[in-house]
């Protein structure tokens, strides 16, 4: 299991710049298997705590029943212009629902200091992101750089230009 946590104590700057963008806007695309093996698209509120990228769902909501189905699963901070300024973060990881204990009781009260409200302990999903792999796009000079970190090899960049 590698949580965003240990992205961030292997690559910061990288860790912090992806962190920033995804929570820019507040929601992401989640991408889960259906039952019948093809994707699924839904918006997500990503909120980062403890160390862990984490997703609370509606209780019994499609993308949760995936999630515990197949916990591979895609995140995309989606570019929203076609010059991506403000960059571009997708990562794939591995679902782990929490149901109850500590990190359920502390992921609720940071989500309460977040937005203001929380769920009943039983009325939602908590699903903490294991990392795969994490890229980011950016456009800066003219070229397109992609920066990528995997746990077993590290960061990464290719540079394409035109």
């Amino acid at each position: 299991m590698t949580s965003w946590n240990d992205l961030h104590l292997a690559a910061p700057e990288f860790a912090a710049t992806c962190r920033t963008r995804i929570q820019r806007d507040g929601i992401a695309l989640l991408a889960s298997l259906r039952a019948d093996g093809f994707p699924r698209i839904s918006g997500v509120e990503p909120l980062f705590h403890a160390g862990e990228l984490t997703l609370g769902m509606m209780p019994g909501s499609r993308k949760a029943l995936d999630l515990r189905r197949d916990p591979r699963c895609a995140l995309h901070a989606a570019t929203t212009d076609k010059e991506v300024a403000a960059g571009d973060v997708k990562l794939t990881g591995r679902a782990r629902e929490i149901t109850g204990g500590a990190a359920l009781d502390t992921y609720l009260r940071a989500l309460h200091a977040a937005a203001g409200w929380a769920p009943a302990p039983d009325a939602f999903h908590l699903f903490f992101i294991d990392l795969v792999d994490v890229t980011r796009v950016s456009i800066e000079g003219g070229a397109m750089h992609i920066d990528n970190w995997r746990p077993d090899r590290g960061l990464t960049r290719s540079t394409k230009r035109d």
